[in-house]
């Protein structure tokens, strides 16, 4: 269930990014059992991590505090509604709720006239399209190989974990 105490600290940790060199204006808290449990701020240009989104920050915090990757039963709340890699990272980890503040469109207005010295200019769109995708479908060179040696070694790894005892 929404709770506007944590979107206000979602934007609070987005408006670091005023004052933080190497930040974005993008905040996200994870919430679990009514407390924040992880928090994040788009720390891309500061870690040379283009994966460094406020909410891929909070889901790692969180996993870390809270020993887990499974984040099932967590709520989400962001200063912006997530973009393709966020949501995807956000399916990864289970997170069963998203409440988010400014929408992409908003974002994509507010942001959308920077000069690319200020902040690398993201097609939505196209991500979005792309995302959906099969790998071979994709505007990017796509190929397989080694397909085989990939799949030998998933089914070892995953004969060494379902072994009891493991």
């Amino acid at each position: 269930m929404y709770d506007p105490a944590f979107m206000r600290r979602a934007l609070e940790i987005s408006a670091e990014a005023l004052t933080t060199p190497g930040t974005e204006p993008f905040g996200a808290v994870v919430v679990k059992d009514g407390k924040i449990v992880g928090e994040g701020i788009n720390r891309s240009v500061m870690n040379h991590d283009p994966t460094s989104h406020g909410e891929t920050e909070a889901i790692r915090d969180a996993a870390r505090n809270l020993g887990t990757v499974d984040l099932r039963g967590t709520a989400l709340y962001t200063s912006c509604e997530p973009c393709p890699l966020c949501v995807a990272a956000m399916l990864i980890a289970g997170v069963s709720e998203l409440y988010y503040a400014a929408d992409m469109a908003q974002a994509g207005q507010a942001l959308g006239q920077l000069p690319e010295s200020a902040r690398f200019p993201i097609d939505v769109d196209h991500m979005l399209a792309q995302c959906g995708l099969p790998a071979p479908a994709r505007s990017m060179v796509s190929a397989q190989h080694s397909a085989q040696d990939a799949t030998d070694i998933l089914e070892r790894w995953a004969a060494k974990v379902g072994e009891p005892g493991a």
